[in-house]
């Protein structure tokens, strides 16, 4: 199976993991963890790694984290590496509702590398400015 993890500082995975069920349902393989205020890194790495002790060495990570280099991810990192599961793994920072939402409907349609270049591109392709602009009726 392919483990689409959610990884992020506070509230925003187990946020975004609610957001996603309203979009595509619940699902099994949506994993999210956050490091609270608060909280050390072992704390969230011994959360994390409760968290996916179902994940076996023959099932697949699609890791997401809201910052590279931040704790949670780097700390999830760690502890995947630690397990040796590393090489079953793809890790994409700066998530985002429409990364995620790209991530799990798409997950099992293509490979890692496939997988990879397609959410970043639905992600970078929903950044986008909106410009409101106030119509001004004239008075006849």
């Amino acid at each position: 199976m392919k483990y689409v993890v959610l990884v992020s500082h506070g509230q925003f995975a187990k946020g975004l993991a609610n957001a996603l069920s309203m979009l595509a349902g619940v699902r099994e393989e949506v994993i999210a963890v956050g490091l609270e205020d608060g909280q050390s890194a072992d704390e969230f790495a011994c959360l994390f790694q409760q968290s996916i002790s179902s994940i076996t060495k023959e099932d697949e990570i699609i890791l997401l984290g809201d910052l590279i280099g931040g704790s949670p991810l780097t700390t999830a990192l760690n502890v995947i590496t630690e397990l040796k599961m590393n090489d079953h793994c793809v890790v994409i920072g700066g998530m985002n509702l429409p990364l995620a939402l790209t991530t799990v409907l798409m997950k099992d349609a293509f490979d890692k590398e496939q997988l990879v270049e397609q959410v970043l591109l639905e992600a970078q392709g929903a950044l986008k400015e909106l410009k409101l602009e106030v119509s001004e009726e004239e008075d006849i």
